[in-house]
């Protein structure tokens, strides 16, 4: 871990951190810094363990269990996955409105608790799952009751009431134990980072390896028994720190401000623009506002009307508007700008993360009718566990792409970053192409094997096991982790940093909401699918029996929407403008009395 996390500096971050921090219209704060991140990332390591322990291996456990074919528990995975990831968006609005972060991340916990402890009763107690199918290669088998069925959603719905809670809030609830405004607390920040994705690498490694090994292999029972406890384990951690925790209490949703903009931009829509708007409209900056003063764009002028001042808007003495629903400040406007602006990009989240969806399911699936024994031994890696060479990919590139890639670009380039965000999100988004055109190659080998070569048994509903390596899946997930390592963290931080200070849960919750639409997308992209091939002469190409099927055309057709999606986000990024980037306009000189000022004008 990073030098500074050396004991000296953390009793030096902890004495800095037990001062007090107080003015004269706010409560004294007594932020406990690392005295309390026992309790916050042990809540987060066991909250991950179980989440991820159970979630990791469920697409088997709908097959196997369950009796659900694949298709069905595709589709049942990705909107469940979709929902969840909406859910987020939720939670932060109630986080950030009514409750503040401690009551929701207590209530999502337990939440979560209970939905992993409903999964777990559906494969400890007989009566609420199927009876187990036979092992034949073909032929309907028993699938659940409506009873069995309501009980597993209802596990399934309680895990997306605490995914919506934990996800916005838990890396924010951290952040607050430490003071911003104090160099300790800046550094402890820092490490809190550091040990925050620490825990989430531990916890799918021991997730996707050995639970997963558990669950497959000894007992579904057993396997998801321990997420259960574990999440158990969370609930009564987070709850025993509660008394030294600094509780952020709820301060109302800035999207209240987003509302009064375009509310008021139509009210004022037969307003003539002004000229030069960065002089001509209100401003009015909030004094105890935590965003930073935003210059005027061209961008979106519609919206500009909304701080245009008529005869009938009242100021107050103070310099805000009387009726905020009337009329709205330029700074106001500014920060909507930079809401409209994102969103285009995020659109192309939608379509680059479907390349995700599919290395979590049917790349699954071919691991499933691949040998997967290690060596020569009878010992087989368990189908889901091949994910975890995503995450290993993911996590080994990253200090090779910060070290080494970064300072070589930097010293080229002459930027901070060496490149910038929308780059670094484009070359996510190239091999997110080129990792699906690899996936439809290797599955077209391995289905070309097991049609001309001896197979390795039969997997029961499914079809003959192709005697294709599955280590050959590894270089897929590899590509996997890559584009990770460059879009998706790219997507994290470009809206962490895009967004107006006040709008980080809802800029957080964003990146959910685009994997939620990736997983509808895939849903619909499976459906089409399904019901357009089966009318063919060639068959269905996404059969049970993946030997039967041309799931490889279905990688091509992901790969041809990749390329138009792409060519989408580079015409997005074209046109971006980075927030705090103005205008280009000449900077004009003011006289007010007799003296020479700037105007607000960047």
């Amino acid at each position: 871990m990073d030098d500074r996390m050396n004991k000296s500096d953390k009793e030096a971050m902890e004495k800095e951190e037990k001062a007090t921090v107080a003015t004269d219209d706010e409560p004294e704060i007594n932020y406990r810094g690392w005295k309390a991140m026992p309790f916050i990332i042990g809540n987060e390591t066991f909250e991950k363990l179980g989440a991820i322990g159970t979630l990791a291996n469920l697409l088997i456990y709908l097959t196997t269990v369950f009796n659900l074919k694949s298709i069905t528990a595709a589709t049942m995975i990705n909107v469940f996955n979709g929902t969840t990831n909406f859910g987020t968006l939720v939670g932060a609005f109630l986080c950030d409105t009514y409750f503040g972060r401690y009551k929701t991340l207590g209530f999502a916990t337990a939440a979560s608790f209970l939905g992993l402890l409903a999964i777990q009763l559906t494969a400890a107690i007989p009566e609420l799952h199927p009876h187990r199918c036979a092992a034949k290669e073909s032929g309907e088998c028993e699938g659940p009751t409506a009873g069995q069925l309501a009980f597993l959603l209802m596990g399934l719905g309680l895990m997306i009431v605490g995914a919506g809670g934990v996800r916005p809030c838990n890396l924010a609830f951290g952040v607050d134990q430490f003071n911003p405004k104090t160099e300790a607390g800046k550094r402890g920040i820092d490490s809190f980072f550091n040990w925050y994705f620490f825990t989430f690498t531990f916890a799918q490694m021991v997730s996707l390896t050995l639970i997963v090994y558990i669950q497959s292999n000894v007992s579904w029972a057993i396997g998801l028994g321990i997420p259960a406890t574990l999440m158990f384990i969370a609930c009564v951690v987070y709850f025993v720190g509660s008394k030294i925790y600094v509780k952020v209490k709820a301060t109302g949703s800035p999207m209240t401000s987003v509302a009064q903009v375009i509310v008021v931009a139509i009210k004022k829509r037969k307003l003539k623009p002004v000229e030069q708007p960065w002089l001509s409209l209100f401003k009015y900056f909030p004094p105890k506002s935590i965003n930073s003063k935003l210059p005027y764009t061209d961008q979106f002028r519609f919206l500009d009307k909304a701080a245009i001042v008529t005869p009938q808007d009242e100021i107050k003495g103070d310099g805000s508007p009387a009726d905020p629903w009337r009329l709205c400040s330029l700074q106001q406007v500014e920060e909507v700008k930079c809401l409209f602006r994102v969103l285009p990009i995020w659109a192309s989240q939608i379509m680059y993360c479907v390349t995700l969806v599919q290395l979590h399911t049917y790349a699954v699936f071919q691991a499933v009718q691949s040998d997967r024994r290690l060596g020569n031994s009878n010992f087989k890696i368990p189908a889901a566990s091949y994910v975890v060479f995503m995450m290993l990919s993911l996590t080994i590139f990253i200090p090779v792409y910060d070290r080494a890639i970064v300072p070589f670009l930097r010293k080229i380039r002459g930027k901070e970053g060496g490149i910038t965000i929308l780059q670094r999100i484009g070359i996510g988004m190239f091999v997110s192409i080129f990792t699906m055109l690899v996936s439809g190659m290797v599955e077209q080998h391995r289905r070309s094997i097991a049609l001309t070569k001896p197979t390795l048994g039969v997997v029961p509903r499914k079809g003959a096991i192709s005697s294709m390596s599955a280590s050959i899946l590894i270089p897929q997930f590899i590509l996997g982790g890559l584009t990770e390592a460059f879009a998706s963290i790219g997507l994290i931080e470009f809206y962490y940093k895009q967004f107006p200070e006040n709008m980080k849960s809802i800029g957080g919750s964003l990146f959910y909401c685009g994997l939620a639409g990736s997983n509808y997308f895939s849903s619909l992209l499976i459906f089409i699918i399904h019901r357009t091939t089966n009318r063919t002469a060639a068959g269905n190409w996404l059969k049970e029996d993946l030997n039967k099927g041309r799931l490889d055309y279905y990688y091509y057709i992901i790969a041809g929407l990749g390329i138009l999606n792409l060519g989408y986000f580079l015409l997005c990024a074209s046109w971006y403008k980075y927030k705090g980037n103005g205008d280009n306009t000449p900077e004009l000189e003011l006289h007010v009395n007799g003296e020479k000022q700037q105007s607000d004008k960047p």
